[in-house]
């Protein structure tokens, strides 16, 4: 069985290289992170679709203004911010959008400052996935893709 090799990335020792477990995870732990991250997206896109009046509802209940517009439009940045960065490709825009994304949906939909006791707990818990989330994405942003990508990056 032949040795696995990666490269350093940039800003790391010129000419070194990783072997064995580290290379291994070097080559697809960009890959799993970006399966990772655009799930929640995906998914919560094909949800949007499929409960449009219920996600609606609770759009409005939140004080939305132009309930389908901003709701049609979270389901195309989720479906095409999630495939860009799952796919590898534009991942580094996709991730940027997705990341500015959820600085309004955290702001309107986990505003944990707003509430008292268990609730603001439980708010402010989606608030900070959602900051992680947001932290993963700038990753992508500042790394690219990685090796198993449509561009490669």
């Amino acid at each position: 069985m032949g040795t696995l090799t990666a490269n350093y990335s940039k800003g790391q020792t010129a000419g070194a290289t990783r072997t064995g477990a580290t290379a291994l995870a070097a080559a697809y732990a960009p890959l799993a992170g970006r399966a990772a991250l655009s799930a929640i997206f995906l998914l919560s896109a094909a949800g949007k679709i499929t409960s449009w009046d219920g996600t609606a509802g609770y759009m409005a209940s939140k004080g939305m203004p132009l309930v389908p517009f901003f709701l049609a439009s979270a389901i195309v940045v989720e479906l095409l911010g999630g495939l860009s960065v799952l796919l590898g490709y534009k991942a580094r825009v996709g991730a940027l959008v997705l990341a500015a994304f959820l600085v309004p949906v955290s702001l309107i939909f986990h505003n944990f400052w707003a509430f008292e006791g268990m609730a603001r707990q439980m708010e402010m818990i989606g608030f900070l996935k959602n900051v992680a989330i947001a932290g993963g994405l700038l990753t992508v942003v500042a790394h690219g893709a990685g090796a198993f990508s449509v561009d490669k990056e």
